[in-house]
């Protein structure tokens, strides 16, 4: 039995890039999973979260004030940084190139949604292949479980928000109802999962 405020202990998961992806109440549950994430951090990250195209995105700013490593929006063409999270910026969709860096584009939105969580998770599985980590999280559509399941077939790590748990659970349902995901887990321990994950190159 598990004693109550052990955290879990996963199996040590080796990954270049993790990518994390949220609709409704995505703010929320995105600052509980990235919550004390320590200063060494070293793994990059990409966020897609669905906001209003019309809207200027302030979750770089949001996140930076609340997270002790750098925040950026994605640019095109900028490459991914050891330790940093890159959040996608409204209106385009997000994509990472095999040569580790983003790229823009403003092709037609995908599930209604644009940035596309699907397009951001395909195109990691692409470039990354077994060495990414995708999280996915509530959500009021099904963007995001196209992507996952490319992640889990290319071998990579899929971990979805206990839909009992999201605040919307339609998003986290429908990755269930693609795969079985390799992890199943309320936020507290999606935020375990991803502190114990390492980078590929350990120094």
């Amino acid at each position: 039995m598990k004693r109550a405020g052990t955290p879990r202990s996963f199996p040590v998961r080796r990954v270049e890039a993790v990518v994390l992806g949220a609709s409704a109440g995505g703010i929320d549950a995105l600052g509980a999973v990235l919550d004390g994430l320590p200063a060494g951090w070293r793994i990059p990250m990409a966020v897609v979260l669905h906001l209003p195209e019309s809207h200027e995105s302030h979750l770089a700013e949001i996140f930076a004030q609340r997270l002790s490593i750098p925040v950026h929006e994605a640019l095109d063409k900028m490459p991914l940084e050891d330790g940093c999270l890159y959040f996608a910026p409204p209106g385009y969709h997000l994509s990472i190139e095999r040569g580790r860096r983003f790229s823009l584009s403003c092709e037609p939105p995908v599930l209604f949604s644009r940035p596309s969580i699907d397009v951001l998770m395909a195109s990691a599985a692409d470039a990354y292949g077994p060495s990414v980590a995708g999280f996915l999280m509530t959500g009021a559509n099904e963007d995001g479980a196209e992507g996952l399941l490319h992640i889990h077939r290319a071998g990579g790590l899929t971990a979805v928000q206990d839909p009992k748990e999201a605040l919307v659970p339609t998003m986290p349902l429908a990755a269930i109802a693609r795969h079985a995901p390799d992890h199943v887990l309320p936020l507290c321990e999606l935020r375990t999962l991803l502190q114990q994950l390492e980078p590929v190159h350990a120094h």
